[in-house]
Formats: C-alpha cells, sequence, structure tokens
C-alpha cells in the first residue's frame, strides 16, 4: 500500500459541463491517489488524498468516467465479445458482478477484478467493498459508481503500462500464490455430453470415445463427462478400486474401461426443484440449503428459484455450513465412486440475488459467492476447475473459459486471444480454453478452416480442450496435424508454461502477455489484438481472419531479435512485417534470440 501524507494542493481543475480534467504534470516514477467520490443528486463532490510520491502526467474525465479517445484500457470485466483493448466495448450501466452469458449476453462475464489498466501506465483499483457500477461506451470512456454509495479507487501513475502493471498487478493476487495441478497441462481434454442419454448409454459412448482415441494414438488426455452424465453415471453400481477389473456388465462402472485416459465430472451449485434432495428437503421444512428469500414478518424462508440449463432450480447456500459441508462431502463421494482424477465446477458466476432484481443479504453481496466458493473447493485438492474468477486468482483452481460461438467473430474465434490475454493480465494464467471450433453452434459450425485456425491458436495456451473430435468435423489430414499440434503443445508450450509459473509465483506477472509488454510506450501495440507472448522469449501471431494467407506481424521489443521457427528468418523487434505468408497448416511462431 502507498504510504500517504496529509492533503496536500490539489492540481488546478477546470469544470466544463460536468467535466473535470486535471491538466497539472506530475513528474516522477510512480505514485497513487486515494479517491473518493459521494454523489448528491446531480453534483460531484471529490475528496482526493495525495501520496508521498510525485505522480506522472494523467487525466481523469468526468467525476467517475475514463477516457477511451487517446488511451488504450484493459482488464475489469470479460465479456460475451471479448475485446483487446476494452475501448471497442459497448455496455450499459449494470453491477460489477460476475455473470453467465447464456443468460445476460450483455452482461459481464465470469472473469472480472476491480482494476483497470491504461496504456498512459495509470491503473485504477476500486475498494472490494464499493457497490460497483460499470459502464463501457464505445471509444469515448467507461465509467465506475457506487451503487447507492460512495465510490472509493486507488489511481496510480507510472512511466509507462508495463511498469504499471508490473507494481499494481502483483497485488491483485495477494502476496500467496499456488499453482493447479499442471500435469493437466499435458492432457487434451475430449469433452463427452449426452444431455439425456441412459447412463448404460453415457458408458458405452465413453467407452467407444476412448477406443476410437486409441486407434487414433491420442490415447493420453482427460475425458470430460458433462454434468448430466456425471449425474446417471453415479446411478450405476461401481467396482471398488480394490477389485477394479474390466466388467462387461452394462449396469457397472469401471474407469479401467476407459484407461489410459483419465475421466473429469462435472457438477454445479443447483438443484432442480423435481430432484429427490430438494423436495426431501422441502417436506422437512429444511430451506437452509439453499439461497432463500426471507419473509418480511417472519414464517418459513421460501427458496430463491432460479433457472440452470432450461430447468427451474434452487441454488446451494454457500454461507450454511451444513449445506457446504454437505455438498463437499457429495462432489468427494462421486469422485471415488466414478473414479474421477479432475472436477468440473460450472455454475459458480453470478449473484442469484441481483440477477431477479433483489437486494443480496450483505454476506452475499457482490461476487462473494464466487469466492466463498471458490475457497471452498480448494479442499478438494488442486485438480479442480471452475467456472468463475474473482478475487480468487491466488487459489490453486483451473478456470473454465466461457463457451465461444463457432464463427469467425469476436463472440467466436477473434475472441479467443483478447480472452486468454485478459485472463492471464488479471492473473488467472491456468485457464481452459473453449473447445476447439467453439462450443456454441454458430453459422460456419461444422468449417474445417475455423477449426483448424482454432487448433492453432489452443496449442500455444494452458490446456487443449476438444469438442468435436477431427475425424467428425474434417478430413484425415487435420487428424494428422491434431496429433502434431498436442505433440508440439507437450514438448514446447508446456515448459514453457511451466517456466513462466515460477516468475507469476514469485511476482505475479502474467504468463500470457500482450505485445506491449515488451514494447509499452509504442502506441502500435497498444491494439494489437491477434498476437500473444509466452513469457518474453515466445510471439505467436495466428490467423483469426477466413480464408486469409497471409496477415501484418507486429515484432516487440526494439533491440530484440526474433527468428521465425518455420523458416528460421530473423528480423528485427519494433517492426511490422507486412503482408506475411501463412498458409493454412502453419502457425507463425517467433523466438527471441536476443
Amino acid at each position: 500500500m502507498p504510504i500517504a501524507r496529509p492533503t496536500g494542493r490539489i492540481p488546478e481543475a477546470a469544470w466544463t459541463s460536468g467535466i473535470r480534467e486535471l491538466t497539472e504534470p506530475w513528474k516522477g516514477a510512480l505514485g497513487c491517489l486515494g479517491v473518493a467520490v459521494f454523489f448528491a443528486m446531480t453534483i460531484g463532490i471529490i475528496s482526493w488524498q495525495a501520496l508521498e510520491q510525485p505522480l506522472e502526467e494523467w487525466m481523469l474525465r468526468g467525476q467517475d468516467c475514463f477516457s477511451m479517445v487517446n488511451v488504450s484500457w484493459y482488464g475489469g470485466a470479460s465479456l460475451c465479445a471479448q475485446r483487446w483493448p476494452l475501448n471497442g466495448a459497448e455496455s450499459p450501466e449494470q453491477p460489477f458482478v460476475s455473470g453467465d452469458f447464456s443468460k445476460n449476453p450483455t452482461g459481464y462475464g465470469p472473469v472480472l477484478e476491480r482494476y483497470f489498466l491504461g496504456s498512459t501506465g495509470v491503473t485504477v483499483t476500486v475498494a472490494p467493498d464499493v457497490s460497483l457500477v460499470l459502464s463501457l461506451e464505445s471509444h469515448w470512456h467507461f465509467c465506475l459508481g457506487g451503487a447507492g454509495g460512495p465510490l472509493h479507487y486507488v489511481l496510480c501513475i507510472s512511466p509507462n503500462i508495463t511498469t504499471a502493471h508490473r507494481h499494481m498487478g502483483t497485488q491483485l493476487a495477494g502476496p500467496t500464490r499456488a499453482l493447479p495441478d499442471t500435469t493437466l497441462l499435458w492432457s487434451p481434454i475430449w469433452q463427452y455430453d449426452d444431455p439425456v442419454g441412459s447412463a448404460a448409454k453415457i458408458k458405452r459412448g465413453l467407452r467407444s470415445l476412448a477406443r476410437r482415441l486409441k486407434r487414433h494414438r491420442m490415447q493420453e488426455g482427460v475425458l470430460a463427462l458433462g454434468e448430466h452424465g456425471t449425474a446417471a453415471l453415479a446411478t450405476m453400481d461401481h467396482v471398488p478400486v480394490e477389485r477394479r477389473k474390466r466388467h462387461g456388465t452394462p449396469h457397472v462402472w469401471d474407469p479401467a474401461m476407459i484407461f489410459p485416459l483419465r475421466l473429469s465430472i462435472t457438477l454445479s451449485p443447483y438443484a432442480s426443484i423435481a430432484a429427490p434432495l430438494f423436495l426431501h428437503l422441502l417436506r422437512d421444512g429444511e430451506t437452509s440449503y439453499w439461497l432463500s428469500l426471507q419473509p418480511r414478518y417472519g414464517g418459513c424462508s421460501i427458496p430463491l428459484l432460479t433457472t440452470w440449463k432450461g430447468q427451474l432450480c434452487a441454488r446451494l447456500n454457500i454461507t450454511n455450513e451444513a449445506a457446504l459441508s454437505w455438498y463437499l462431502s457429495h462432489a468427494r463421494g462421486l469422485r471415488h465412486k466414478l473414479g474421477a482424477t479432475y472436477m468440473i465446477f460450472e455454475g459458480a458466476e453470478g449473484n442469484a440475488f441481483l440477477e431477479q432484481a433483489m437486494s443480496p443479504p450483505a454476506e452475499l453481496a457482490g461476487d462473494q459467492y464466487a469466492e466463498m466458493l471458490a475457497a471452498a473447493l480448494v479442499t478438494l485438492g488442486n485438480a479442480t476447475v471452475i467456472s468463475v474468477g474473482a478475487r480468487s486468482s491466488h487459489l490453486p483452481l483451473f478456470v473454465q473459459m466461457s463457451p465461444l460461438h463457432s464463427d469467425w467473430s469476436h463472440a467466436g474465434l477473434k475472441g479467443l486471444i483478447p480472452s486468454a490475454l485478459h485472463y492471464s493480465l488479471l492473473g488467472y494464467n491456468f485457464f481452459i480454453p473453449d473447445a476447439v471450433g467453439g462450443s456454441l453452434a454458430g453459422d460456419t459450425s461444422g468449417d474445417p478452416e475455423l477449426y483448424v485456425r482454432w487448433l492453432q491458436i489452443v496449442t500455444f495456451l494452458p490446456v487443449m480442450a476438444f469438442g468435436t473430435p477431427p475425424w467428425l468435423c474434417c478430413d484425415y489430414w487435420v487428424l494428422n496435424l491434431t496429433r502434431q499440434c498436442i505433440q508440439r503443445h507437450r514438448n514446447f508450450v508446456v515448459p514453457l508454461i511451466i517456466k513462466y509459473s515460477k516468475e507469476w509465483l514469485s511476482s505475479g506477472h502474467p504468463i500470457f502477455r500482450p505485445v506491449w509488454w515488451l514494447s509499452p510506450t509504442d502506441p502500435t501495440a497498444f491494439t494489437v489484438e491477434d498476437e500473444f507472448l509466452i513469457g518474453d522469449e515466445v510471439l505467436v501471431a495466428p490467423i483469426t481472419e477466413k480464408g486469409q494467407t497471409w496477415r501484418d506481424i507486429y515484432l516487440p521489443g526494439e533491440g530484440c531479435r526474433w527468428r521465425d521457427t518455420n523458416s528460421a528468418r530473423v528480423f528485427d523487434g519494433g517492426t511490422v512485417l507486412r503482408n506475411y505468408s501463412v498458409s493454412l497448416e502453419e502457425v507463425p511462431v517467433f523466438v527471441k534470440t536476443s
């Protein structure tokens, strides 16, 4: 935390139509301001507390609005059509709370932090106790507000954007960080989910998929079972670990059937109102296991109902110790019964009260539900995946990226790299990208070119996940390419991630970095959204436009030298390679040589 001194003279301000601009340049290496903004009708009363270090020049437009005209901004919330920087995004004013895009496509997504980073070296960090609202007006400004209360934030200035994030980014996850189970990095995930199938059908489907993967020499990985499949398979008899052998009985599940592939199962904190457990507790008058509405004049509480995957459901009351203990015990029991290695927890994002325009209890304000659930899931071990990231980047959990559309838009392929950069900037380096080709049907579903370009990007991200196997979507050459990409991911990418994960543990620096990380004063670097760095030494510049076999490539770092791994040609950093040829089978990858 910055060291405060008594309030000093504020730089002269000029008011024009309600907009305040601080114009006096404050020279120095680094400094921060603690800002409190109070609203009385339409009049803003701004209280400042100056700090010991002087500040660089900066501009605050509006009482709580920040210009996006000449400044590129990053951080904040994930969006359905992710942009990098945020300047091209549009969002009405709404609570700054994680959400599910399937419920609210115009809302904020599952990974967010109260941290905004500007290309001029300014950072804005909002206090956790503020009922924050955020709006984004494309290429104009973003605005912060306190819903029904004061707005407090810390504003820091650094010489450049990289220095700013090196200073403030380390504070996002706190002083203690831990890694999830990194063996998952080596393991491609093959998703299997039959939303209506019986237990016997799901068992046959898993065994068939395992056989096909073995036949195509891709048998080392994880079979990921969806929520319905997990519940269905749990109804089968199981074979104790000490007596597990192959069983042909259709009513028996044995994970040896898919060996050497491992199994992941999926759960959520929701229970259908038709589920036996919910009905049993309801009959007993025990509603405290679920988020509930408290009657104004006494009487029994009423479960707060919401929808989850098309069903009317109640949501686990995370503040009830007995309910949380039961839920964690249930998860451990399923893991043991099904012989699962990994567990995926969906539906952790969002505030069920705010979704229904109700005021949440104080203990569940904002994203406290997601924070509390993430902290509880850590007790299950570090082989756990969660669907949300909110003040939890320090925990040893993988984060599942939101589903993307199977198309070339920013809600599809073009949003993949901006999402990866957003997650990593906020400290969520160990994310699982959406399945190759996208999970949500789009206009170009089944497009082999889209599948290949998607595959080439996820090869250089933490985990490779597949929903549609390559032999179902594409020609045989794509199957061979998939094998090559999986091998390249294991041999080249994973060792890099492991290397830079040590740096993240010690300093909090992102593993997947924007090109401005090495060119923090070059305006060209601030808007590059289709390239990324792994650490400081590898640049990935894939194709994200349909039908394109060339692209411009920005090489960051003036004074650096970059070697193309495809052609072995060496180029200077701080330059742009114009119309660089890239065939469908290639992805441009450069290694820094000096």
